[in-house]
């Protein structure tokens, strides 16, 4: 287990162990009346009690729409992990939530790979940002929960950061697995224009590149339509290049039904109303 973490609790969190008057600690749902320092938790405390509610609450991220909202309590579950780090559970706590994102993760990795043989390249490329979307949104209220056990223990005594280390884990149980595949139906509809729309390719490229931007690597060309930093400053000896793509994307919209009946040429309505 962990070195004792009570005195640096003590000094960078409100005193939620100044005695049995403190109404924080007096109607806290997770603390028990007395001082903070003279409580115990148990590993059957931990395994039956504190775990349990955050596992419920981290399915509950998980499983969660972009763009939903679940009422959890973030004070008490913040608070259940104040308690198991101050109790020397850090260790403990951050295994159990790895082990569980894991677990997770290859759910999600299996599923894809049953889409990847069911699914058409558009389905399946839908379905894939959907998830990675789902879950880095989830990251956004799991890694808040686990912030006190990131501060003092992820980063001082692991030298990392919760956040990235959710992240690699999606990269190694998920992205790894499909990367390649995933790429080359990007790479074939950015060919033609549509096939998926474009709020989709560029949400599902940007949230890969905030995984790992060694992925740009791969098809930097592809990146670098939706992330301009990807590639190195324009110079003037690439803007006949520029003009060239530009003339064919032109010529791509053409094929396209919904702009075939549209003259690109025409003037401004109002130029063609006669001046009274």
């Amino acid at each position: 287990m962990d070195e004792p973490m009570e005195a640096e609790a003590d000094s960078t969190q409100p005193d939620l162990a100044a005695d049995d008057g403190d109404q924080r600690v007096k109607h806290h749902p997770l603390l028990r009346p007395g001082s903070m320092v003279m409580m115990t938790i148990t590993i059957e405390d931990y395994e039956t009690q504190y775990w349990p509610k955050l596992e419920g609450a981290i399915d509950q991220l998980l499983s969660m729409t972009p763009g939903q909202y679940i009422p959890i309590s973030y004070e008490q579950m913040y608070s259940c992990v104040y308690k198991c780090v101050c109790k020397q559970f850090s260790e403990k706590l951050y295994a159990d939530l790895m082990k569980h994102m894991a677990r997770h993760l290859k759910i999600l990795n299996e599923q894809l790979k049953s889409l990847r043989q069911s699914e058409d390249p558009k389905s399946f490329i839908e379905k894939f940002s959907f998830i990675l979307n789902q879950y880095l949104q989830a990251l956004g209220g799991i890694v808040p929960i686990f912030n006190y056990m990131n501060r003092f223990y992820v980063e001082t005594k692991l030298k990392t950061d919760l956040n990235e280390e959710l992240k690699k884990l999606f990269q190694q149980h998920v992205l790894d697995q499909h990367i390649e595949f995933i790429l080359s139906l990007l790479e074939e509809a950015n060919s033609k224009p549509f096939t998926i729309s474009p709020p989709t390719m560029a949400n599902t490229v940007k949230n890969i590149h905030s995984v790992n931007t060694d992925y740009a690597k791969m098809k930097p060309s592809l990146f670098s339509r939706y992330l301009p930093t990807v590639l190195p400053s324009t110079s003037v000896h690439d803007l006949e290049q520029y003009i060239a793509e530009t003339r064919q994307m032109q010529e791509d919209m053409k094929m396209i039904p919904e702009f075939r009946g549209c003259d690109f040429k025409r003037k401004r309505v109002e130029d063609d109303v006669p001046v009274k």
